[in-house]
């Protein structure tokens, strides 16, 4: 280890600017509430997990999907659209407003991120920024999405992948840092078996 002075000083770290949306009981009930219900409620009964969300500010569509161990961090800064689905250990770590379209796939391990810090404050300064996933977009397994990104309408990110900028509508994308790779096909339903 060496005896370099360290860039930051933590002592100095302050988010009281910062609003959570809620008073602190509010956000500490909630956190209970996600901590005893979600993991308790059995795959099938989806409905009281939408519902609790819906409780506690989420606007929820019809037809959605959540997994018992997603994890919420203030709802009410959520959004999702309709027959979307939130699979197994998603985090929507919601410092700022995450928005998910209609039939969205979020899959399993991935972590949409919209708080971050500032490289350059010697306070290690908060910074949030919201993230916007469109319509029939899919994000695979064990993908990080950083904040303020933007996912188009029917974009695929592939597994694992660290999305830090925008991603094209109708594009498969991967890799760390995620890039576009090529086209995305839309099936005619009159051929497929």
């Amino acid at each position: 280890m060496t005896n370099d002075q360290p860039f930051v000083d933590l002592r100095k770290y302050d988010q009281s600017w910062f609003d959570r949306g809620r008073p602190s009981w509010y956000v500490l009930l909630w956190w209970f509430v996600q901590a005893i219900a979600f993991p308790l409620t059995p795959q099938p009964l989806n409905i009281l997990r939408c519902a609790l969300l819906r409780l506690f500010g989420a606007r929820i569509g019809k037809g959605v999907l959540i997994r018992p161990t997603a994890r919420f961090t203030y709802p009410w800064k959520v959004t999702i659209g309709n027959y979307s689905w939130i699979g197994d250990n998603v985090v929507l770590y919601s410092l700022d407003q995450i928005h998910i379209g209609e039939h969205c796939v979020i899959s399993q391990k991935s972590y949409l991120c919209t708080g971050t810090h500032d490289l350059q404050d010697p306070a290690f300064g908060l910074k949030t920024a919201s993230i916007t996933i469109e319509n029939g977009a899919w994000v695979a397994a064990d993908c990080f999405v950083a904040p303020g990104v933007q996912i188009a309408a029917n974009a695929v990110i592939g597994a694992r992948s660290s999305v830090f900028s925008n991603m094209p509508s109708g594009q498969v994308c991967w890799g760390s840092p995620c890039r576009p790779k090529t086209a995305r096909l839309k099936l005619d339903p009159s051929t497929t078996p």
